[in-house]
């Protein structure tokens, strides 16, 4: 991987019960910038010590895109079908499959069920291309005033045994960023690639 040339590629993400199932495109090899903190509408990975992200083991990958790099095939309707955990401002929810609990994703601000044609999209085994398929996807516009369409999918969620994305290599080439979301904002330490903030993990 570390010699081929970046590209869009789709994955397939589930629950464990299989309820929840999505697509999420990444682009690898990881296009790593030493910027920190992570610019806003990169690919980013990284780690947060506060302590819902550290108890829910959610291992943060924010696409660039929202609206153009997931797609939720089931259920269509989050809000309504998932488990929704919120805490502190109640801005961000913390959705969870009702049958098993893993936690596939966090949103914040509105989404829309649309028609794709998932062959078009180069997803495996979609079919031959024309066959619409409803999904549900973030808004481009609007949303939160602050986090606008927030969207984390959590990387412990996607599917095993799937051709060119590993966790591992994310960890040990430190392309993850790990950031001090415990701390009070005038303690908060400054975000890293090289070791997790206390009380953090990789």
């Amino acid at each position: 991987m570390a010699d081929a040339k970046p590209a869009r590629v789709p994955f397939t993400g589930s629950c464990h019960c299989g309820a929840i199932r999505y697509i999420l495109f990444l682009t690898l090899p990881h296009p790593h910038s030493e910027t920190l903190p992570q610019p806003k509408g990169e690919q980013r990975f990284y780690r947060c010590n506060c302590t819902v992200c550290h108890k829910m083991g959610h291992m943060h990958i924010r696409p660039a895109s929202p609206a153009d790099d997931f797609l939720l095939l089931s259920p269509l309707d989050p809000f309504q079908d998932l488990g929704d955990y919120q805490c502190y401002d109640k801005v961000l929810h913390f959705f969870y499959c009702k049958t098993c609990a893993v936690r596939c994703f966090i949103f914040a601000g509105e989404g829309d069920v649309v028609d794709v044609d998932l062959a078009e999209l180069g997803i495996p085994g979609a079919g031959e291309p024309g066959k619409e398929t409803k999904v549900w996807r973030p808004r481009r516009d609007g949303g939160h005033p602050e986090r606008r369409n927030y969207l984390s999918v959590n990387g412990h969620s996607l599917d095993a045994g799937q051709t060119g994305f590993d966790m591992r290599e994310l960890t040990e080439k430190k392309y993850v960023m790990y950031c001090d979301c415990l701390s009070d904002a005038a303690q908060e330490a400054p975000a890293r690639y090289d070791r997790p903030q206390d009380h953090g993990s990789y």
